[in-house]
């Protein structure tokens, strides 16, 4: 719905306390504030808390000033107490739901939960954002917020889910311009869900349960990584045939109709592939003992991605890795992000250390207490490309010299294609 509906359903007044801070919350947390609306970050990483209320930044897409002229206007708190939370309007949840052992981890959403029970008001709205499986919405979180805050969801308070679309290091799909799906566990749920979003988003889509929507973010992630993975074990089989998968997928894209363009790399990385498509995987098993045989396969494929990698490497060096300098250009998962959360870079690098290479890194975006303490970090110069017995490009950051790289460099292995044709070896 258009921002203007929007307006006239949500009152400026309201209280907004977005639970979590990460790469997902703080945009919410920001783009709530500048519309008018008061808000309250909570997170319970201290550290977190204090860099933001310095006017710190330390997600890229959020410009520290852009902050700053939030917190400024008084319609931005951050806070690392729960109690922040009393007198809220809307609560959205967007905490981590990682994997433990292949099995989803939904304490933080628990700890969420009970965090804001007792804050719980009649009329207010709750809203989960963080992904998980079919039915965490009213078989998890319902129960939790109705026993400590003896108020029933639907009848008394309004419960939904709407799953983040959020994309680090997008400058064309941001938060405000990508559409929103939206839950609810009843209609007037529903509605009170799609008011917020309505004033946060240029466009709302509404589906009619939270099962849905949970399936929904589920369905979007699963595309890419069974897609990715394709395009992975063909390059696997490409290249001992004599064939260029990147031009073959260069090509293919021509075609106005039934094709869309994956590319072949390291692996997947960042919080959503690499475990999302799983949360489908252990659901689908627990409730109807039967494997999604697609998703199961793809991770397989993408997760050996690495060890592909590290044996090229060593080929193309043409001798065994132990004491090989290896200088490795980006450790983020994705480029121009500083993400190493499930990074297959930072596997590469392990990988390497495990057969004794000495490693270096390239990596100007991610903070250096997230990288494997064994890596030292460099710049990027000629000196230390010349020195290297190998060079991988890993992750594709823009403000690496790639002409540097292959000017310099004795050998490049080239996992994104970034160098040019005849310039390195590629997947």
């Amino acid at each position: 719905m258009a921002q203007s509906t929007a307006e006239s359903r949500t009152a400026p007044s309201e209280r907004v306390v977005i639970i979590g801070l990460g790469y997902v919350g703080l945009p919410l947390a920001l783009r709530a504030a500048e519309t008018g609306l008061r808000v309250v970050g909570i997170d319970t990483d201290q550290r977190r808390v204090k860099q933001l209320t310095a006017g710190d930044s330390y997600v890229e897409d959020i410009d520290s000033a852009r902050l700053i002229a939030a917190l400024d206007s008084g319609l931005l708190e951050v806070s690392d107490e729960p109690e922040a939370a009393e007198g809220f309007d809307v609560c959205v949840i967007t905490v981590p739901t990682p994997l433990r052992e292949g099995a989803p981890d939904l304490s933080y959403i628990e700890s969420a939960g009970r965090s804001v029970a007792p804050y719980l008001r009649p009329g207010a709205t709750v809203v989960l954002e963080s992904t998980s499986y079919p039915g965490t919405t009213e078989d998890m979180l319902a129960p939790l917020l109705e026993e400590g805050s003896g108020l029933r969801a639907g009848r008394d308070f309004h419960l939904g889910y709407s799953p983040e679309r959020i994309d680090p290091g997008n400058s064309r799909w941001r938060l405000e311009n990508t559409p929103k799906v939206v839950s609810g566990v009843d209609e007037r749920s529903l509605e009170a869900v799609e008011a917020f979003y309505d004033r946060i988003v240029t466009r709302t889509v509404p589906v009619t349960s939270t099962r849905t929507a949970e399936l929904t973010k589920l369905l979007e992630n699963t595309f890419r990584q069974v897609n990715i993975a394709l395009v992975n074990e063909l390059a696997l089989c490409a290249r001992p045939l004599g064939v260029d998968i990147w031009e073959a997928v260069d090509a293919a894209a021509t075609k106005p109709f039934g094709f869309m363009p994956f590319y072949p790399g390291p692996g997947v990385g960042g919080h959503c592939l690499p475990v999302d498509p799983s949360y489908l995987s252990w659901e689908v098993r627990r409730r109807l003992q039967h494997d999604v045989r697609f998703v199961s396969l793809a991770q397989e494929i993408n997760d050996g991605m690495p060890e592909q990698v590290v044996r090229r490497v060593e080929d193309g060096i043409g001798r065994p890795l132990a004491g090989a300098h290896v200088l490795i250009l980006g450790l983020a998962y994705k480029k121009n992000t500083g993400d190493v959360r499930e990074s297959p870079a930072v596997t590469v690098a392990e990988l390497l250390l495990a057969r004794g290479a000495r490693v270096r890194a390239v990596e100007p975006y991610a903070e250096p207490l997230r990288l494997p303490a064994e890596v030292l970090c460099v710049e990027l110069t000629a000196p230390e490309v010349r020195a290297a017995d190998a060079v991988v490009i890993a992750t594709d950051h823009d403000c690496f010299d790639y002409d540097l790289v292959t000017r310099e460099a004795s050998y490049v292995f080239d996992s994104r294609n970034r160098c040019g044709r005849g310039l390195a070896e590629v997947l």
